[in-house]
């Protein structure tokens, strides 16, 4: 156990560090310019001449000043206790101690990112659930028919080369215009990224099995579904999880860009409110909240490997 959380601990302890001394530049010349409006003596000239100097040597020049960057209202990268109480009071404090909030009214408050990430996993498990099913059926179909080998295998690789971020509001135009609105433009979005991992995964895995397995099969008289049903399949397993861990993540960002344009609610909207404003700790906090709703659904998916392989005698 010590061995396994201590390397962890000891990354994240030095990304911590990392953070907190990269907010000092980062935000050296609000701070400069708040203390002077305060009254004190700040090194650099005024304000416009401060914008043509190092941000370190900024910092080295006023040293009593450039810690107070981590206490700044609208930080330009806020420290990580600030991104800690932001996420706190988005979570905790607005849902137990919030009028809004679950404890107060039985339903979650808006401003919470209880709330947001329920939206956007509600969006990126459907649109997961596309993408997956459109893979394994394209898999399918490559690995059984020559001609969707070469001709739909090529169109799917270039159709990972469009920025999602160009073709998320084209899509949410086009199906707004014929009255899709909600979550389904969004599920759209998380399928168009998820389901090319599962369809690469896929392939690798049913054409796994060597030529001597395919031919015991042919030896003992099996049709293709047979094949595909008691040999191509099982061989995939474990290439089909690998590939949907992948695809769950692209699901998550795909949602979170299809959300930008939409503003309806979700950790992209709550990101998108956080930039209109100048609330960084709130764009950091939702960041905090994605990855670790990220985490949640790539373990989950290796929860469900592990008692997949299990159930097929598999030691996982």
């Amino acid at each position: 156990m010590r061995r396994a959380v201590l390397p962890v601990l000891a990354v994240v302890l030095a990304i911590l560090a990392l953070w907190y001394v990269a907010a000092i530049p980062m935000n050296i010349r609000e701070t400069l310019t708040a203390a002077e409006r305060a009254g004190a003596e700040v090194w650099g000239g005024t304000a416009t001449e401060r914008q043509e100097r190092s941000a370190w040597a900024l910092t080295l020049r006023n040293p009593d000043l450039a810690l107070d960057g981590w206490a700044q209202e609208r930080p330009r990268l806020p420290a990580p206790h600030q991104v800690a109480q932001e996420f706190y009071q988005s979570t905790v404090g607005e849902e137990v101690f919030g009028r809004r909030g679950f404890v107060q009214t039985g339903e979650f408050s808006n401003r919470s990112l209880v709330y947001h990430a329920g939206v956007t996993l509600g969006a990126t498990t459907v649109g997961f659930l596309i993408g997956a099913l459109a893979g394994v059926l394209l898999a399918i179909g490559i690995v059984h028919n020559r001609a969707m080998d070469m001709s739909v295998m090529p169109w799917a690789v270039i159709s990972q080369t469009i920025p999602i971020v160009a073709l998320a509001p084209m899509i949410i135009v086009v199906l707004n215009s014929v009255g899709v609105q909600g979550l389904l433009p969004k599920a759209i979005i998380a399928a168009y990224l998820s389901f090319f991992p599962v369809v690469v995964g896929m392939v690798k895995g049913l054409r796994a099995p060597d030529q001597m397995q395919i031919d015991q099969m042919h030896t003992w008289s099996a049709t293709g579904a047979d094949t595909l049903r008691k040999l191509r399949l099982p061989a995939s397993v474990p290439y089909l999880f690998a590939s949907l861990k992948i695809a769950i993540a692209a699901s998550l960002v795909g949602t979170i860009v299809g959300e930008l344009p939409v503003q309806r609610g979700g950790l992209g909207a709550r990101m998108l409110a956080g930039s209109y404003y100048g609330q960084t700790a709130q764009i950091w906090a939702a960041l905090l909240m994605a990855a670790l709703l990220a985490a949640f659904l790539v373990w989950f998916m290796g929860w469900l490997e592990r008692r997949t392989l299990r159930a097929m005698g598999v030691p996982a």
